[in-house]
């Protein structure tokens, strides 16, 4: 797919407008673009991000992505994620379930750790099949620098909007902790025609850490709204990076930054005759860092705590606990009936734990 001529986005389906922000303006610190991130953050918890400077190392993750994922299945299972909750590796289609019936999934995906790239070539968890071993220093290390140059911008604007002391998400998130922090190239394969128009390709759930910085080409990624009964499309726009607040922020934050529900469906009309790549950072909190509100450094936290008694903000799970479990009971090994999908959910199944 990388390289192709792909059909555009179809104008007759049902999509749902983000706020374009523009990074070059949020970096320079200005007013309102900041206040427009902070509606974006804490409404739907999506938005579009422009001017990232991101684009030679997203083109360079996608064409590592086609060429790991053009290896004979035999050689990517070589580096199979496994069923006890690792993340990083390679995840076969349908080894991961859609929904509490045990569906399967339809993506396949390579996934890199944040600690292998620092690492490189000494491996910090695990290695990975030769393109994106060979890729590490040329493509995903430069993709993973630009993503954290987001992301940690972002997490500083947040610090100070919930009033917190200087550096507490950052220390949260620090590049010196082992994290579940980790770069993605995913594949779904193509879904011609209306027979497979509905059909989940990725379960809907809430991401597992802080923040997700992801490129698509096609369609194909639906949010639901908050109060919203009906999924509806992100239009992919070229240059335009779709951002995303995950379960750690919305708990560190008693709820303020949203953490909304998401899915992957294949892309509609024409452009569901290709196949669809998408690529992902994910920043996570450092492993050892426990899910809890921050209510002793925040009293906008601390109020956001009283005004919703009915929920607990105490997980008691780590950032590590908390990653393993939700990967660990998507997997169709483990699945022993409804209740693994259930142990795999995010914020959104849990009410007592959010």
């Amino acid at each position: 797919m990388p390289g192709t001529t792909l059909p555009a986005f179809p104008t007759d389906v049902p999509t749902h407008p983000l706020l374009i922000i523009d990074f070059e303006l949020i970096k320079a610190g200005d007013p309102v673009e900041i206040e427009r991130l902070w509606e974006a953050a804490t409404t739907l918890g999506f938005w579009y991000l422009k001017n990232h400077g991101a684009d030679k190392e997203v083109n360079a993750m996608f064409d590592m992505g086609a060429e790991t994922m053009a290896l004979p299945l035999e050689e990517k299972m070589r580096f199979d994620i496994g069923d006890e909750g690792q993340s990083c590796g390679y995840k076969k289609a349908g080894a991961s379930a859609v929904d509490a019936s045990g569906q399967p999934d339809a993506v396949e995906f390579i996934t890199i750790s944040q600690d292998d790239t620092f690492a490189f070539p000494r491996v910090a968890h695990r290695t990975y099949p030769a393109p994106t071993t060979a890729a590490i220093p040329t493509a995903v290390t430069p993709f993973i620098r630009k993503a954290l140059d987001v992301n940690y911008t972002v997490l500083r604007l947040f610090n100070e909007r919930l009033g917190l002391p200087e550096g507490t998400l950052e220390r949260l998130h620090d590049l010196e902790e082992y994290s579940g922090s980790e770069a993605r190239a995913i594949r779904s394969p193509p879904m011609p025609g209306n027979a497979t128009a509905d059909k989940v390709t990725l379960a809907s759930h809430t991401d597992f850490g802080s923040l997700s910085f992801l490129h698509n080409r096609l369609g194909g990624l639906q949010v639901l709204p908050p109060s919203h009964t009906e999924w509806s499309y992100v239009k992919p726009l070229a240059g335009h990076a779709v951002c995303n607040i995950g379960d750690a922020l919305s708990i560190f934050s008693a709820g303020i930054l949203r953490s909304n529900l998401h899915r992957v469906v294949p892309p509609p009309g024409a452009q569901g005759g290709y196949e669809r790549f998408s690529v992902v950072f994910f920043t996570r909190p450092g492993n050892s860092q426990v899910l809890r509100a921050l209510v002793d450094h925040s009293p906008m936290i601390a109020d956001a705590v009283k005004n919703q008694s009915e929920k607990n903000f105490e997980t008691g799970s780590t950032a590590a606990e908390w990653l393993a479990r939700r990967v660990k009971y998507q997997r169709i090994n483990n699945r022993k009936g409804p209740e693994s999908w259930a142990a795999g959910r995010g914020t959104e199944h849990q009410p007592t734990a959010v």
